[in-house]
């Protein structure tokens, strides 16, 4: 079968979609099954990325995937229209449709016109949760038999195994935009006198948290992300919005303790083996990583149990599975 991938986003970012290229295409390839292309178009930067969603997706990437048997696009920027080739798209969530001021004005009209056209155009669509299968039913119509849902993985190097960072803090990991919801997980660390650190790269919506207890260490690699997570007394995820929150698994890997947002993917992905908040409310946050310190024990061999369901191995076994699907 010869399939090929868009991998612009590795272009983008070292988070998201990047993480779930960079988990799932080197398993692909490896796949006896496959012979697996990998298509890009331009480089880092506004404009090229404008041209990129304005040109690469409806005009140059159906013309560079010929030949192939099917196309599959890892995120909602895809070719829009019914091309020659059979189309796979991933979806993480619909933040950009549910949440639009938090994006820039080009992301959030794009956006609009383009993923519900790009979802109909898909012969199969992969969500990487069932919440997000729920938000492409309910709220673009995509008819649940077009939709699989398969969960991401975690990399080795996130193990309760290596060294851990020093000092005591509660770490967060996420981009700095506004669903991450850090202002108010800085205000609760700070009630309760503990030290945030925060991983992830500057993002959008002028996020700014560095200072008064908290320390932005900006992006890092995975073996010095593993050790925060190891030394870390509990991983805090009070996302406002996600489609499935890798950190709260890595966390879980490396046998953190984990505080997130109830009635969200992380409460599906954890399963029970986290402490579980409202994160709208700052004083519940703190209340939710006191109770996390308390039973730490308990989740950190709840977690590493949980976690150990999700590997890419598995979820390249299962793309494969929807692409046969998709050529049926």
């Amino acid at each position: 079968m010869r399939v090929a991938v868009d991998v612009s986003p590795l272009l983008l970012s070292r988070a998201g979609t990047a993480r779930y290229l960079g988990g799932l295409l080197p398993r692909l390839e490896a796949h006896p099954e496959l012979e697996v292309r990998r298509l890009s178009w331009g480089g880092r930067g506004r404009a090229t990325a404008v041209a990129r969603d304005a040109l690469w997706y409806p005009l140059g990437l159906p013309r560079a995937a010929r030949g192939a048997d099917l196309l599959h696009c890892p995120t909602h920027r895809a070719p829009v229209g019914a091309g020659a080739t059979p189309l796979v798209v991933t979806v993480y969530d619909l933040a950009v449709l549910r949440h639009p001021r938090a994006f820039n004005r080009w992301t959030r009209t794009y956006s609009r016109l383009a993923v519900p056209r790009v979802v109909r155009a898909a012969k199969r669509v992969i969500a990487i949760s069932e919440f997000t299968k729920r938000e492409l039913v309910e709220r673009l119509r995509v008819p649940e038999e077009r939709v699989r849902v398969v969960p991401l993985g975690h990399e080795p190097a996130f193990t309760p195994d290596g060294p851990a960072a020093d000092g005591e803090y509660v770490l967060a990991v996420g981009t700095l935009e506004p669903r991450k919801n850090l202002p108010r997980l800085a205000e609760a660390t700070r009630r309760l006198g503990l030290e945030l650190r925060v991983v992830g790269a500057r993002g959008w919506g002028d996020v700014r948290v560095d200072g008064d207890g908290v320390r932005w260490l900006g992006e890092v690699g995975d073996e010095e992300l593993a050790a925060l997570y190891r030394g870390a007394l509990c991983l805090a995820y009070p996302s406002l919005y996600e489609g499935f929150g890798i950190p709260v698994l890595e966390a879980m890997a490396c046998g953190t303790p984990v505080v997130t947002s109830r009635d969200t993917p992380m409460e599906e992905l954890a399963g029970g083996a986290a402490e579980l908040v409202d994160p709208h409310d700052a004083a519940a946050i703190a209340g939710g990583i006191e109770r996390a310190l308390a039973r730490r024990d308990e989740l950190a061999a709840a977690g590493r149990e949980r976690a150990a369901l999700y590997t890419w191995e598995r979820a390249a076994a299962e793309t494969v599975e929807v692409y046969r699907e998709a050529l049926a």
